[in-house]
């Protein structure tokens, strides 16, 4: 059930990272705090299709 998924930046709308994640345990969408190259500073990534 694990599935791959890109995050974006909440800020500037960028697609920065890949990951995977199990859907049966979390089925709602993930927010992360990240690192963002383009803002320069650690925002909250959330997760897109």
């Amino acid at each position: 059930m694990r599935v791959k998924v890109v995050l974006r930046c909440n800020e500037c709308k960028q697609r920065n990272y890949n990951t995977m994640k199990n859907k049966k345990n979390t089925p709602d969408k993930l927010e992360l705090n990240k690192y963002c190259r383009f803002c320069r500073k650690h925002t909250v990534h959330s997760e897109t299709k």
